[in-house]
């Protein structure tokens, strides 16, 4: 894919990663480090839990989910984030599940006080290999603008 600048982002544009799948090994690996609660870390408490067997954090489900839709290659021009809105964990993510990130555009707001930049507000989803919405949030990407120098 091509650099992405701040004027090629059009409100319903949609960005899909490939898939990820995720191991036993690496929810108990990233709990153990980030987030060690028994329906994490520990295959028989974790089926004696309400999710009745191993799930990943929530944290683990943002940050495969980001990393995934970083390799859509649509932010190649990303200065950062200011924030984000209405997070929703929808589904646990569970050992064997493969999942993949789509980014959806939903507003394109030119900077008032930088000329080089704007600000893409994205909806970021993961889905499970069932087509089932795992994870949901509203983010803003501060985006770089094409400058006169750059060819479109």
């Amino acid at each position: 894919m091509a650099d992405l600048y701040f004027e090629d982002f059009k409100v319903g544009d949609m960005f899909k990663s490939p898939g990820m799948t995720i191991t036993e090994s690496q929810i108990i690996d990233f709990a153990m480090r980030y987030d060690p609660q028994p329906f994490h870390t520990n295959v028989e408490e974790a089926r004696e839990s309400i999710f009745e067997g191993l799930v990943a954090s929530g944290i683990q489900t943002i940050a495969v989910t980001f990393k995934l839709f970083l390799m859509t290659g649509a932010l190649t021009n990303n200065l950062g984030s200011p924030g984000f809105d209405e997070l929703r964990w929808l589904k646990p993510l569970r050992p064997g599940d493969t999942i993949y990130a789509v980014g959806e555009v939903l507003d394109t707001i030119p900077s008032k006080k930088h000329n080089d930049r704007g600000t893409v507000q994205l909806r970021y989803s993961s889905y499970n290999q069932n087509g089932q919405m795992v994870f949901t949030v509203t983010g803003r990407q501060i985006i770089k603008r094409r400058s006169s120098n750059d060819k479109q």
